[in-house]
């Protein structure tokens, strides 16, 4: 790795030509192109690395001093770690656990995996012991790559894991490990990959275990080609000359992965690595100094990023022409503000593990509609379905899914190959050829589709049928909010109330008076932009909302925390 310099780009982008709708013709004339032989390794990294000065990797690193990773210093690496891992006995379809924050050996992981035919199985490092055991006995990983930041609860663990055998550390002192450096030292520079077909499995990675326990996804080779009209359409037609990319979204799971990580890597373009704890201030000052042009920001961080830094072009000189957000509604608060304040269109993006990038906006292509999740992207058929497998009508509440084929019959590889040794759960997950995603959403005129919550998130207040997005939506809105979850309250009379978990804003005063005058001004906020029967019976104000480490909302947690207090009030 060499020392940092700043990317040359001269201008700031601005969101100003007109659209000109494009979306037809893109979604008819799309094919997929996938060769029989296909493997991430080569088209992510072998490709590029004849040029010894494309950057693959800008690593902002605070303590122990920026760096840059060429693809050619990549490649070179990768190559030593395949050495390493084959003598530790890792060959086609072994599980190899990579524990890791952002940082460039993330990269030389995959790489190295991916040119061994072995199995990637990511894994973020904020899990704690019984979460990172239970990953570790599911998916039988002989070997397990960590640095600091994993080790300790690593090493909790490591005993009840059988078929762990052997422990990469990487600056870190870790008993009875390998150590990196002196491993990688020792190997060579130059290997020869095996060649794998576009259906073998790449990638183990786990859901993130919103609606109940993580199931174990099992990636295609082509899984990363199903993800690329998505991605550059979500990036207002990525690559462009000088595009650099950051996102927070850890490189464990799919949203850093797949929406990030190798897709930037795929086109030769450099990403940036940072493992600072996120904030809206550390996000704009890193966009400021490696001149990043495209982001993905998941609506949690963009909500911070809106209430922490109101104006940030007045302190922070920003080069952004596109930002995807993905993970929950983005919410026409959110969708206003980055229009306004960075001078983005906002590209919402809706997919899963199992099935991702599927449906979504490409403002530079044709028009978002603020809180939309936007349209099926080019090369995936999606549909809303009943339970039954049927389309429902416009306007009407369903399921998203996804057809196997596309819409010239041609099977779409952005499909998982099944639930890792759960064939059951693999087939509940179908109906005929149809994908369900779990998730609710209903279709307008044009086309595009709305975001409605989590199939089991919706619930009915008094005959009602309530889905939170919109209420929670509506509670940012207000100055003093910085987020919120919507989920039912047991009530005998009416089955249940809507009840709103609120985070505010650290300025926000509060004493038991002025928390109940907030309470009333939030609960009359809503209601007068809301439905009637929309707005909160009942607020409680909270330090954070729970969280999956993929900056979901885990409404389920507290769904069962009010189920659990009504059953104790009653006994």
């Amino acid at each position: 790795m060499t020392k940092h310099t700043t990317p040359s780009h001269t201008q700031q982008s601005q969101a100003t030509e007109p659209i000109v709708d494009q979306y037809a013709t893109l979604y008819e004339q799309y094919q997929w192109h996938v060769p029989e032989d296909f493997n991430i390794a080569e088209w992510c990294c072998a490709r590029w690395a004849e040029d010894p000065h494309r950057v693959a990797i800008y690593c902002d690193d605070a303590e122990h001093g920026d760096s840059i990773t060429t693809y050619a210093q990549l490649q070179a690496d990768a190559n030593r770690l395949s050495h390493v891992l084959r003598a530790n006995g890792v060959t086609r379809g072994t599980r190899v656990a990579i524990v890791l924050p952002q940082r460039p050996e993330v990269a030389v992981c995959h790489i190295a995996c991916h040119q061994l035919g072995a199995i990637a199985m990511p894994l973020s490092v904020l899990f704690g012991p019984e979460a990172l055991e239970y990953r570790l006995q599911d998916s039988a990983a002989h070997i397990a790559i960590t640095d600091a930041a994993g080790s300790e609860n690593l090493q909790k663990i490591k005993n009840t894991c059988p078929d762990l055998q052997h422990v990469i550390a990487i600056d870190c002192d870790a008993p009875d490990s390998i150590d990196w450096h002196t491993a990688m030292q020792n190997a060579d520079t130059n290997f020869t990959p095996v060649k794998t077909k576009f259906s073998d499995p790449a990638i183990l990675i786990y859901t993130s275990g919103t609606t109940g326990a993580p199931k174990g996804a099992l990636m295609p080779q082509s899984a990363l080609l199903g993800n690329l009209t998505g991605f550059v359409a979500s990036q207002n037609w990525f690559p462009q000359h000088e595009d650099v990319f950051w996102s927070p979204a850890d490189w464990a799971w799919t949203g850093g992965l797949l929406d990030a990580l190798l897709p930037t890597l795929y086109f030769g373009m450099p990403i940036v690595a940072s493992r600072q704890r996120f904030s809206a201030e550390h996000a704009f000052t890193l966009m400021e100094k490696y001149h990043v042009t495209n982001s993905f920001l998941f609506p949690t961080a963009l909500k911070m990023m809106m209430k922490a830094v109101p104006s940030p072009r007045q302190h922070y000189q920003l080069y952004l022409r596109a930002i995807m957000s993905a993970g929950e509604a983005v919410g026409d608060a959110v969708y206003n503000w980055t229009e306004e304040a960075l001078g983005v269109t906002v590209n919402e993006m809706f997919g899963q593990t199992e099935i991702n990038y599927i449906v979504g906006n490409s403002a530079k292509k044709w028009p978002a509609k603020a809180g939309s999740m936007g349209k099926p992207y080019p090369g995936h058929q999606v549909a809303v379905i009943d339970s039954e497998g049927n389309k429902v009508k416009v306007g009407e509440i369903g399921e998203v899914a996804v057809q196997r084929n596309d819409i010239h019959n041609h099977p779409d590889p952005v499909f998982f190959i099944g639930y890792w040794r759960n064939t059951k759960a693999t087939q509940e997950k179908y109906s005929g050829d149809w994908c369900r995603t779990g998730d609710l959403a209903k279709s307008d005129e044009d086309g595009y589709l709305w975001y409605q919550g989590r199939a089991d998130d919706m619930f009915k207040s008094a005959g009602y049928r309530i889905g939170p997005s919109e209420i929670e939506n509506c509670l940012i809105k207000h100055p003093s909010v910085v987020n919120a979850a919507v989920v039912p309250k047991p009530d005998p009379e009416r089955g249940a109330l809507v009840k709103a978990y609120i985070v505010l804003t650290p300025e926000t005063p509060r004493s038991p008076a002025s928390d109940a005058a907030l309470i009333q001004t939030l609960q009359e906020h809503v209601r007068g932009l809301l439905a009637p029967y929309e707005y909160p019976k009942e607020i409680e104000f909270i330090a954070q909302l729970p969280m999956t480490t993929t900056g979901k909302v885990q409404r389920r947690v507290l769904r069962l925390q009010e189920e659990d207090r009504a059953h104790k009030a009653n006994s």
